[in-house]
């Protein structure tokens, strides 16, 4: 992979800046993308890019292919929605198997899919859909997609409450506003904790979730780490425990957009406390939990990719799990950044959020 990913960055523009906590660069790895949304490794040393218009994209050796990958299921794309998160199955290297999620439908009825495919380095094949949310939702906003793998091998994904759909985050009726837990051939695990509830969906793990725009398993600690969206201010980092309620729409540290109360509460008995909060609103969108070996001084430090801020937030862990003093990171590049990822090699990657959005790496300065 090194060999590979070498020559990509000999061809990378680069730009030289210094940080307070490191000294790094920042390289730009291909550019234009429309709006690229997440970041996948592949074996052979190329690396996988989603744009949320419904393109999925190769950067290889020679750059970015111009060919997007075809055969991929249709996508609505339409404000939020679109293609969204791109996860490889733990045995990839074997089956080439790999899992997207996405909005499905149209502006009337729409929900965030799950499919698994077989990609062969040119086309999708064998595309399955695995999970939809229900019930159906209109508008195009709040889709959650974010995806992670559990040490046991089962799935998790984070929903968004449709925006227009608050209460529903509440009812366990409804994926909407969730952390859902599934088999990759999207059956539910017997451990869930709503498979004995009459009613409920019993792929729910979690619920009381405003829009999840971010999970990350720590097989270190066996602890899931989310993070979503608040509305103005508010916007939340939390432990994510089965079963558990984390308030959303009953408490909340954000008020509306319109700066309307949206409850009186920021605590209320039986539902979960963030582990931190950001108010006013960062916006965050994808995180990393760094163990790599290029920044020794940031491991064990969450990296939070930000929209409204145009950041990465740097949170360390202390000793007993709690958030320190964080630091804002990468704004030279004044661009809202959508994702943000560890790779084989130690450096970190993310994308930026725009019309002709890009892929860049950070690694320490030379």
């Amino acid at each position: 992979m090194r060999n590979s990913l070498a020559f990509i960055f000999s061809i990378a523009v680069a730009m030289w800046v210094t940080a307070e906590a490191s000294d790094y660069e920042l390289e730009v790895l291909a550019e234009p993308l429309e709006h690229p949304w997440s970041i996948a490794f592949l074996p052979d040393g190329a690396i996988l890019v989603t744009e949320r218009p419904g393109r999925l994209r190769v950067v290889d050796s020679d750059g970015l292919r111009p060919t997007p990958v075809a055969g991929l299921p249709e996508v609505f794309a339409s404000g939020q929605a679109g293609l969204l998160d791109v996860l490889l199955a733990e045995d990839f290297e074997e089956t080439g198997i790999l899992f997207l999620s996405f909005a499905h439908g149209d502006d009337d009825e729409n929900h965030t899919r799950i499919v698994s495919a077989r990609f062969d380095g040119q086309e999708l094949l064998e595309v399955t859909p695995i999970f939809t949310t229900q019930p159906p939702k209109s508008g195009d906003a709040h889709y959650g997609g974010r995806m992670a793998w559990m040490d046991d091998g089962t799935l998790l994904l984070g929903t968004g409450d449709g925006f227009y759909f608050r209460e529903e985050s509440q009812n366990l009726e409804s994926h909407l506003g969730k952390v859902i837990r599934i088999r990759d051939d999207g059956t539910v695990p017997d451990d869930n904790p709503f498979v004995d509830t009459a009613n409920a969906k019993p792929e729910i793990y979690s619920y009381g979730h405003r829009n999840v725009q971010a999970i990350v398993y720590d097989r270190n600690r066996g602890v899931i780490y989310a993070h979503e969206h608040g509305p103005r201010g508010g916007d939340e980092l939390n432990i994510i425990l089965p079963g558990r309620n984390y308030g959303w729409p009953v408490i909340s540290y954000g008020k509306d957009y319109s700066r309307a109360l949206i409850t009186p509460f920021t605590s209320y008995e039986g539902m979960e406390q963030p582990l931190l909060h950001w108010t006013p609103s960062i916006a965050p969108s994808g995180m990393t939990l760094y163990y790599g070996e290029l920044f020794p001084q940031w491991q064990g430090s969450f990296f939070v990719a930000a929209l409204a801020e145009e950041s990465v937030r740097r949170v360390p862990l202390l000793n007993g799990g709690e958030p320190g003093e964080q630091d804002i990171l990468f704004t030279e590049l004044e661009q809202r950044i959508r994702d943000i990822r560890t790779g084989p090699d130690g450096a970190l990657y993310l994308v930026t959020d725009e019309p002709d959005g890009q892929l860049v790496r950070v690694a320490p300065s030379r």
